[in-house]
């Protein structure tokens, strides 16, 4: 008896080293050829998706981080006004942080000052229309000079 017949056959053959049917043979391989570079596709197709999604998450944290400027503008106006009695709107945009402007506008009566700062929010994704970041702050007129509009 030949001596490949008594060894147990490998992965996809059958008994005498031929291969099983459906097991990867010549013509198994010549229709896997029509995949080639598939991978390589998916990936090409999945690239902008993601940069859009990470776009959308950078744009987020943008337009938190311009509401928490117009806030924290809003705030420093209106405190520096009712503390003096001048100078707040000045102090509201030196506030801001460098690279953003705020529109700052104060309205003072006998007991109150109120600042409201408005900041535009610049898109980062292409074709997205952002409002502008507005704040209100409200302060108790401590204006020690006695000042009143």
């Amino acid at each position: 008896m030949p001596r490949h017949c008594d060894q147990r056959p490998g992965p996809g053959l059958v008994p005498g080293g031929t291969p099983a049917p459906g097991a990867g043979g010549p013509a198994a391989r010549a229709g896997r050829r029509g995949d080639r570079g598939q991978v390589a596709l998916e990936y090409i197709g999945f690239v902008p998706i993601l940069l859009f999604v990470a776009l959308c998450g950078i744009q987020l944290g943008w337009i938190a981080y311009v509401h928490e400027q117009a806030d924290t503008a809003a705030r420093t106006a209106a405190r520096v006004e009712a503390r003096k009695g001048s100078g707040g709107a000045a102090a509201g945009r030196a506030a801001v942080r460098g690279g953003l402007t705020a529109d700052v506008a104060i309205s003072k009566s006998d007991d109150a000052v109120t600042a409201t700062v408005t900041i535009k929010v610049n898109a980062i994704v292409p074709g997205l229309d952002v409002p502008d970041a507005k704040a209100t702050a409200v302060m108790p007129n401590d204006d020690p000079t006695g000042a009143r509009p």
